[in-house]
């Protein structure tokens, strides 16, 4: 888009001199809460070591089958251990969850194998990184 598109589509208020002027732009949704600085950080490092330990009991040849229901339509139950199936599957709101899906994804289209493993070494990578935070050393 060029500009003038973008320009059309923001929102637009006349000052005092009646010349138009860029209004603000909500980023974020109504009712939505902001977090800032230590409490945004360790949220991060929380939600995306959840998603390494949800997946982490369904690795290897003794791994753990995971009971999905969905919520929308509770007679629908599903039965894996496929880690990629179960992160395809699950809502998520945290930005570094997100981005662990979104490598296990990668690592299936790429090379078809390996979604859990690439999840749960990401996560406990994050997992040592998050205690090197505590002490004031950069990971």
């Amino acid at each position: 888009r060029n500009s003038s598109q973008v320009d059309s589509q923001r929102p637009r208020r006349e000052d005092t001199l009646g010349i138009m002027s860029l209004g603000p732009v909500q980023v974020m949704a109504a009712g939505a809460e902001e977090e800032k600085a230590e409490n945004a950080r360790l949220s991060c490092f929380v939600g995306a070591i959840a998603i390494g330990d949800l997946v982490k009991s369904t690795l290897g040849p003794k791994g753990m089958d995971k009971i999905m229901v969905s919520y929308s339509n509770p007679g629908n139950v599903q039965v894996t251990n496929d880690g990629a199936t179960i992160l395809k599957s699950i809502g998520l709101d945290n930005p570094a969850a997100k981005v662990l899906v979104e490598v296990s994804k990668t690592q299936d289209s790429e090379v078809g194998d390996g979604t859990t493993s690439v999840t749960v070494l990401a996560a406990e990578l994050l997992k040592e990184a998050e205690q090197l935070v505590e002490k004031n050393i950069h990971p």
